[in-house]
C-alpha cells in the first residue's frame, strides 16, 4: 500500500505575505486521504492534487486558529454529495475541544462546536441541496470528536495518547507548546508503509520528539524571526512568535532527537529563502531536510519529492 504526504498549503497565518496556501496537508494511504488543519487554499489544493471527497476518510485538527481552520467548512461543503464526487458515507472530524484553561473556556468553541456552527451557518444551502440535489444528510455524516486530552503540566501530557484508528491507519497525538492556545496538538500517523508526524504550531517541544520517535517524515513548523523584528512589528508579536513557534534550528534538534528519516519544513511564518531555512535546520539535523512548497508530494520512505 503506498503512503504519500502531500503539503497542500505551507504558509502560516492569517496574514498573507506569499504566493503559498495556508496550511493543510494530507496524507495518502492506499485509496483513502487524510487531511491535517485546514488553512486557507486548501479545497483547491486539495482538489488540484487530485484528491476527491469520495475517498476522505477523516480530518484533524492541531488546534483552533483561524489559520489551521478557516477553510473546514468549505471544505466539507465542496467535497459532499455525488454531485461533486464528495463524500456520501460516514466520515471524521477530530479536533481539540475547548479551552479549560481559558475565563471564558466553557462558552468558547472547541471543535465539535466549530462544526455544528458551521453547519447551522450554511442550513440553508445544505437543506436546498438535500433536497434539490439528491444529496445524504451532512449532519449525519459527520462524526466530530473533541479529544480528550491530559491536563496541561500533568504528567500525563508528556506521553502520546491515542486518537483514531482504522483499517489503514492508527494516529496518536501529543500537547504541544503553543501558548496562549491550549490545548495544542502534534499527530502521528502509522501506517503499513510508514510514519508520519505533524508537528502543529508548537515552541520547540521535547514532548514532540517523544511522538516523532523514528519516524520516516516528521512535518515541523518553523519561523523567521529576524523577519518580523526588521519590519518593526510590535514587541507583543515578537514575544508570541519566540514563546510559541519554533526555528528552524529548533526543528533541526527536535529531528535529531526523534532520529526521524526526513524533516520537512512548513507552516513557514516569515519569509526567506529555501536555503535559509534548510541550511539552518541542517545545523543540527544530518537527514534530508525539504522546504515543502504548496502542492508537493512526498512518497513516504522515498528519498525525492517532486511537484504535484
Amino acid at each position: 500500500m503506498s503512503v504519500d504526504l502531500i503539503t497542500l498549503g505551507t504558509a502560516a497565518g492569517p496574514a498573507i505575505r506569499g504566493p503559498e496556501n495556508g496550511i493543510s496537508s494530507a496524507l495518502v494511504v492506499g485509496d483513502a486521504f487524510y487531511m491535517v488543519d485546514f488553512g486557507l487554499g486548501c479545497t483547491r489544493a486539495a482538489h488540484e492534487a487530485g484528491l476527491r471527497g469520495k475517498d476522505f476518510a477523516a480530518g484533524f485538527v492541531t488546534h483552533l486558529h483561524s489559520d489551521h481552520v478557516v477553510e473546514l467548512p468549505g471544505f466539507l461543503l465542496w467535497n459532499w454529495g455525488d454531485p461533486v464526487e464528495g463524500f456520501t458515507g460516514p466520515v471524521s472530524v477530530l479536533g481539540p475541544g475547548r479551552d479549560e484553561t481559558h475565563p471564558a473556556g466553557g462558552t468558547l468553541a472547541g471543535t465539535r462546536d466549530l462544526v455544528a456552527h458551521a453547519l447551522r451557518a450554511y442550513s440553508y444551502d445544505i437543506d436546498i441541496r438535500v433536497h434539490d440535489e439528491a444529496r445524504p444528510d451532512l449532519a449525519a455524516l459527520l462524526r466530530t470528536v473533541d479529544l480528550a486530552t491530559p491536563a496541561h503540566g500533568s504528567a500525563e501530557a508528556a506521553r502520546p495518547f491515542e486518537v483514531y484508528e482504522d483499517s489503514r491507519v492508527k494516529v496518536t497525538g501529543i500537547l504541544v507548546e503553543h501558548p496562549p492556545v491550549r490545548p495544542a496538538l502534534a499527530f502521528r500517523f502509522d501506517t503499513d508503509a510508514g510514519s508520519v508526524v505533524f508537528s502543529g504550531d508548537t515552541a520547540e517541544c521535547a514532548g514532540l520528539a517523544v511522538l516523532a520517535q523514528g519516524a520516516d517524515v516528521l512535518v515541523h513548523e518553523a519561523v523567521n524571526l529576524d523577519f518580523y523584528a526588521d519590519k518593526g512589528f510590535a514587541p507583543a508579536f515578537l514575544n508570541h512568535q519566540r514563546l510559541s513557534h519554533t526555528t528552524p534550528e529548533g526543528a533541526g534538534r527536535v529531528a535529531a532527537a526523534a532520529g526521524v528519516g526526513r524533516l520537512v519544513l512548513s507552516h513557514l511564518a516569515g519569509r526567506a529563502e529555501p536555503e535559509w531555512w534548510s541550511s539552518r535546520a541542517a545545523a543540527f539535523f544530518d537527514g534530508p531536510v525539504d522546504v515543502a512548497a504548496s502542492g508537493q508530494r512526498f512518497a513516504v520512505g522515498a528519498p525525492v519529492a517532486s511537484a504535484v
